[in-house]
């Protein structure tokens, strides 16, 4: 049998390459894992001239994520502004993510007053290692998008709403949701999600994903080999 730093090692080669967040739709203007903590963009400028371009449906559309913490907070943003400096909106209740791997909210809705008008959808998160940022160049168009394949949630992960002071400080005063009433699932029309609850107990008693107690047992191992 291989020595067990031996197994180890590319376990944890495969933890540490998944420290922060992917986005999966719509297309990212780009990733930069060293500089994914610099705002609004991850240490990236938009730039439509160069940038892959999405159609993003104001009635509803999908942002999927891979993501690489046991825990984070996350919210959706969007804005007018092409070069991402300010006048954020809220897009979606702010949610927490428990467990590691793809989440995806399948009906995010936008403002109807920014159709036919080019922006950012910024995502951010806030992760055990501090805020982290992504941006897509979108195209805001009417009606509701189509359920998109990468749109999956991975059963070992659960989501809740919940509330970040640092994560609201990033939108303006008036902020619009797609839904006011935290009452409701936030992956109700997505595969795989599993819901927590809506009240305060609920969504602070995550349950422990394998992947988070194997990461665990896998660096205590590293350290006695």
């Amino acid at each position: 049998m291989a020595p067990l730093s031996r197994l180890l090692f590319p376990a944890l080669l495969v933890t540490g390459a998944n420290a922060h967040f992917n986005v999966k739709y719509p297309e990212p203007i780009g990733f930069e894992d060293d500089s994914q903590g610099a705002g609004p963009c991850g240490g990236l400028d938009p730039d439509f001239s160069t940038n892959t371009v999405s159609d993003f449906h104001v009635g509803g559309d999908s942002i999927a994520l891979l993501n690489g913490h046991a825990q984070v907070t996350w919210i959706f943003r969007a804005t007018l502004d092409q070069t991402a400096s300010g006048n954020w909106t809220q897009i979606f209740p702010i949610v927490q993510q428990s467990g590691y791997n793809m989440f995806c909210e399948p009906e995010v809705t936008v403002p109807e007053e920014f159709v036919g008008k080019k922006g950012i959808i910024g995502i951010v998160s806030n992760a055990p290692d501090g805020l982290l940022y992504a941006c897509a160049a979108v195209s805001f168009v009417e009606g509701a998008g189509e359920s998109q394949d990468v749109c999956t949630n991975s059963t070992d992960v659960t989501i809740s709403f919940t509330g970040d002071d640092s994560l609201s400080a990033m939108v303006g005063e008036g902020t619009t949701t797609s839904d006011d009433d935290d009452t409701a699932d936030p992956t109700s029309t997505a595969s795989g999600s599993e819901e927590t609850g809506t009240d305060d107990s609920s969504a602070r008693s995550l349950r422990p994903t394998i992947f988070g107690v194997l990461s665990a047992v896998l660096m205590g191992a590293a350290f006695v080999v």
